[in-house]
C-alpha cells in the first residue's frame, strides 16, 4: 500500500510538471566586453521620473529589485550608489491574449458495405463547442550598462504565460532567478 500511494504521488507530480508551463529565457552581451571585471551596480530607473510614476511593473518594483539583488550578490556584485561599475534597468510587458479551443464533436452515422462497395452517412450530434479563456504573456527584461560608456553590455529576459491562477510574486521570482543565471559572471560563492 505504501508503494502504491508513493507511486502515485509521483506520477501525480510528474504530470504536474509536464504540464506547467515553463519560463522561457534568453540573453545577449558585448563579446568584446569582459564582464568578470565589473563587481559593483546601481539600479536606473527607465526614462522620465514623471512617467515613471505611471509605470504598472511599480507594484512589483521593490521585488524585483530585492530578487536581483539576490542573485547578484551570487554572483559577487555589490551594490554602490556613488560609483558603480554597472548599471541595471528592468522592463516588464503584460500583454492580453484569448486561448480558444474547440471540444470534439461525437457523431453517428449508418453504413452498408458489400464486395467492393461502402456506403454510409452522418450527423454531428454533441460537441464542437467552441470556448474562450484569457491569459497574459508577462516578459521581464533586464538590461546592463557600463557606467562610464553608456553602453548596453549585456541583456537578459523572461517570459511566461500568466491566468488567474498564477502567483504574480513566486513568478517574478522565478524569472529573475532565471534571467540572472544567464548572466555570465562566475558565481563567488556567496
Amino acid at each position: 500500500m505504501k508503494t502504491l500511494t508513493t507511486l502515485a504521488l509521483l506520477c501525480s507530480t510528474l504530470l504536474f510538471l509536464s504540464c506547467a508551463e515553463s519560463i522561457q529565457t534568453f540573453s545577449d552581451h558585448d563579446t568584446k566586453v569582459d564582464l568578470k571585471t565589473y563587481k559593483t551596480y546601481a539600479w536606473v530607473a527607465p526614462g522620465d521620473s514623471v512617467l515613471n510614476a505611471k509605470r504598472k511593473d511599480k507594484l512589483y518594483g521593490g521585488l524585483i529589485v530585492h530578487a536581483s539583488d539576490i542573485e547578484l550578490g551570487k554572483k559577487g556584485m555589490t551594490v554602490d550608489t556613488s560609483a558603480p561599475d554597472a548599471l541595471f534597468m528592468f522592463e516588464t510587458q503584460l500583454e492580453d491574449k484569448v486561448a480558444y479551443s474547440q471540444s470534439p464533436t461525437v457523431s453517428v452515422g449508418v453504413g452498408y458495405g458489400g464486395p467492393g462497395y461502402y456506403v454510409g452517412g452522418s450527423a454531428p450530434i454533441a460537441g464542437g463547442q467552441i470556448t474562450s479563456s484569457e491569459y497574459q504573456d508577462g516578459m521581464m527584461i533586464m538590461n546592463m550598462y557600463d557606467r562610464k560608456t553608456g553602453n548596453l553590455i549585456w541583456r537578459g529576459g523572461a517570459k511566461k504565460s500568466l491566468d488567474s491562477a498564477s502567483d504574480v510574486e513566486e513568478v517574478i521570482q522565478a524569472a529573475v532567478k532565471a534571467i540572472f543565471a544567464r548572466l555570465p559572471i562566475a558565481n563567488k560563492g556567496k
